[in-house]
């Protein structure tokens, strides 16, 4: 179970801090955000580059842009562990996975909660992960959609019929209240933005999110 926490919650003045108050998660969130693929504005790659220049945590970037074919691979070189594309931005999935795969990095494809899962399914060999939005992608802090859970739910029945090693990613709304649901139906890397940021110590809510997300597959 991987705790991904988004710097969409963090202190832009005062990136590198906190990025090291989450030293204690898997990877650093990032989310880049054009204006145009959705209704906000957030940091490109210069400012990516340099942060994984600095940051004591792998950059797991989230790419909410359009002509994801374009810029993907440039996020690539300029650092980055994990790139996600959203299937609505791309031309070529596959072919763009490849690139990204070829460039040393893990490739990930992002749906918008009304973008089914189906037509992923028979690609999971070409992708390391799956990420489901659980709310509608452009700002932080909004409700979690409970929909959802059935589309993570598919998406985890295919990957283990297949015995295949994908990671499927559920990003909006997780908390120390969703965060048990979301593991049972399947998640096991989660993005929590505001939850940790908001929270007075991250690396305790780090910790009890962790936590709470190993215990259903413990008591299973």
């Amino acid at each position: 179970m991987l705790i991904n926490p988004s710097i969409l919650s963090a202190d832009f003045a005062n990136l590198e801090r906190d990025l090291q108050a989450i030293a204690s998660a898997d990877h650093a969130h990032v989310d880049v955000m054009d204006q145009h693929f959705v209704p906000n504005l957030t940091i490109g790659l210069p400012v990516v580059r340099r942060l994984a220049q600095v940051s004591p945590l792998p950059l797991d970037v989230h790419l909410m842009v359009e002509d994801a074919d374009r810029w993907a691979p440039q996020y690539a070189e300029a650092g980055a562990a994990s790139v996600t594309f959203h299937a609505e931005a791309t031309q070529a999935p596959v072919r763009l996975a490849r690139e990204l795969r070829a460039g040393g990095v893990r490739a990930a494809v992002a749906l918008r909660p009304a973008t089914p899962v189906e037509p992923f399914l028979d690609l999971l060999a070409e992708v390391d992960m799956i990420l489901v939005m659980t709310v509608e992608p452009g700002f932080g802090g909004q409700a979690f959609i409970e929909g959802t859970l059935a589309k993570v739910r598919r998406a985890r029945a295919a990957v283990d019929a297949a015995g295949a090693a994908t990671w499927i990613q559920v990003d909006g709304g997780v908390s120390r209240d969703t965060i048990g649901r979301i593991a049972r139906a399947g998640a096991n890397v989660f993005v929590a933005g505001s939850a940790v940021y908001g929270a007075a110590d991250p690396a305790q809510e780090i910790a009890a999110l962790r936590a709470l997300a190993e215990r259903p597959t413990t008591q299973a």
